[in-house]
Formats: C-alpha cells, sequence, structure tokens
C-alpha cells in the first residue's frame, strides 16, 4: 500500500473537516473528520520524527484550526482553511523531510 505523507493528511483533514461540517451542516462530524486526520498525522509524525516533533506538529495542528477562525473573518471561510491547511502541510514538510 502507498505511503501518504503526514503533510497531506494533515491538510486534508484541516480541509475536509470543514467540507465535512459545511456540507452536512452537522459540525461534530467535521469535528470527528479533523480529529481522526489529526490522530493520523500524529501517529505519522511520532513514526518519523520523534515524539517531540508529533507534539509540536500536533500543537500548529490544533492552533491552525483555531486559527482559521479567527482568519476567516479576515478572509474569508474557505480561504481562511486553505491557507491554514498550507501553512500546517508545510510545516510537516519541514519537520519530517530532513528525518526521512
Amino acid at each position: 500500500m502507498a505511503k501518504i505523507p503526514a503533510a497531506a493528511v494533515a491538510a486534508s483533514g484541516l480541509v475536509g473537516g470543514y467540507g465535512v461540517a459545511r456540507w452536512t451542516r452537522k459540525r461534530p462530524l467535521g469535528g470527528a473528520a479533523l480529529a481522526v486526520a489529526g490522530a493520523v498525522a500524529a501517529y505519522e509524525w511520532n513514526r518519523t520524527a520523534g515524539p517531540r516533533a508529533a507534539t509540536g506538529l500536533t500543537t500548529a495542528y490544533v492552533a491552525a484550526f483555531a486559527g482559521s477562525h479567527v482568519l476567516a473573518k479576515k478572509l474569508g471561510a474557505w480561504p481562511a482553511v486553505f491557507t491554514v491547511a498550507g501553512g500546517i502541510a508545510a510545516a510537516s514538510w519541514a519537520v519530517t523531510r530532513r528525518v526521512a
């Protein structure tokens, strides 16, 4: 089975979580999608870069989620989500590329 990079999983979790919440009109369902993707990404971060990197990137993932709400007031919802998703993907790549 092909390995999907944690950066892609994390970015997809942010975008997918928002998309699920918006289109189903059920915020808890979007939160579940966000949490599952975050858990998968955290597992991969821990496996490839160690627990300190995984903790830092997981904290960044949660901060990106929270920050998207603030950013949405300035940019709009979708642009904010794509911005934070790109940021977490870049951070994940930067931290894990040295180890892989």
